[in-house]
């Protein structure tokens, strides 16, 4: 199973919706998928369950969340769960629930980090205690991708959840603030990926547990939610979007600064339009935008829009898996559904 994390130091861009839409996008491609929402605000979670679901998840004493899962190592009573709850949703997409009170275990994550380098066995169970998590999901849901929610910040949850990652995906809002968002993401990255190299070094002999690569390669950028004019991005998000390539390359995967304009990026993943017009009818309808009928009121015009949107999921999902695939073709079903 391949684990890609969503992570931007800067909030409100669209990264709930981005995981959400792309898991239903490769369940339609013929894989199956695992969300899991370790961002302590659950936003995933809310997009996946109905206000039922929701309202059985908090109320129930045993709400096999991921801080349910986590919670035995972290309140001394053993290791994290054998076999974490996976919430079904529907065919190949499987759900490791949030829950607010993870953000209860920050401050754990936080004094363990440093333990690791002097080879504390609690200290290296903690700090893996999301991947281990994942994993453990992933094999029990037999899926081929994990997609990880994380939250805007650099702090230690995050940086545990980064850990668990093989790949990661930078989400972008035209705006300075995303800008400045990648000359925060890259370092941090860089300073991550280096200091859990180095920690993994020092695991403890007999210690029996596996340890997550931390590779967090850098897959791409995906710019979100910006309007279009006869085929071109509005003059206000244009002129951000034409310094992301640049900025990308020097903040991020450092291999010089590329001639290509925006629309050629070898590094952006996708382009993807505002569809503010879908997003109320789905969240009304508790379903993916690109998967609405005329009975949840994509009906004249938004039948159009809903295609379109299809397709650029579709040719989202397809560049995120060509590239994590070497190429292999993808699966059959990847056609737009009938309207």
């Amino acid at each position: 199973m391949t684990t890609v994390a969503f992570f931007n130091n800067r909030g409100r861009v669209g990264t709930t919706s981005l995981v959400y839409h792309l898991a239903w996008m490769l369940r339609e491609l013929g894989r199956r998928v695992i969300a899991a929402d370790l961002d302590p605000q659950a936003n995933l979670t809310g997009m996946f369950l109905d206000e039922t679901g929701l309202e059985r998840l908090w109320r129930d004493g045993n709400r096999g969340t991921i801080d349910e899962g986590v919670a035995p190592l972290f309140e001394g009573a053993g290791d994290i769960v054998e076999s974490p709850q996976v919430e079904e949703i529907g065919e190949r997409i499987g759900l490791l629930m949030g829950d607010l009170a993870l953000s209860r275990r920050e401050d754990e994550l936080s004094t363990q980090w440093p333990k690791c380098l002097d080879g504390d066995r609690r200290a290296f169970r903690v700090t893996t205690a999301f991947a281990r998590l994942v994993a453990r999901a992933g094999r029990r849901f037999d899926a081929d991708l994990a997609l990880l929610d994380v939250g805007p910040n650099l702090g230690a949850i995050n940086r545990a959840a980064l850990v668990a990652s093989d790949c990661v995906v930078i989400p972008l809002a035209p705006d300075l603030f995303s800008l400045q968002g990648l000359r925060n993401v890259g370092p941090t990255l860089r300073d991550w990926r280096r200091a859990w190299k180095e920690r993994a070094g020092r695991k403890p002999q007999g210690l029996d547990i596996e340890l997550p690569t931390g590779d967090m390669k850098p897959l791409g950028y995906v710019i979100m939610r910006h309007s279009i004019r006869l085929s071109r991005p509005v003059q206000t998000y244009g002129r951000w979007i034409d310094r992301m390539p640049s900025e990308y390359a020097e903040a991020v995967t450092q291999d010089g600064l590329p001639s290509a304009p925006a629309e050629q990026d070898p590094n952006c993943l996708a382009h993807l339009k505002d569809y503010r017009s879908l997003m109320p009818m789905a969240q009304e309808a508790n379903r993916p935008m690109f998967l609405l009928r005329p009975a949840h009121g994509a009906i004249g015009a938004h039948q159009q829009a809903v295609l379109e949107c299809y397709t650029d999921f579709r040719n989202l999902a397809g560049e995120l898996l060509g590239r994590l695939d070497s190429g292999r073709a993808l699966p059959p079903g990847a056609r737009p559904p009938s309207l």
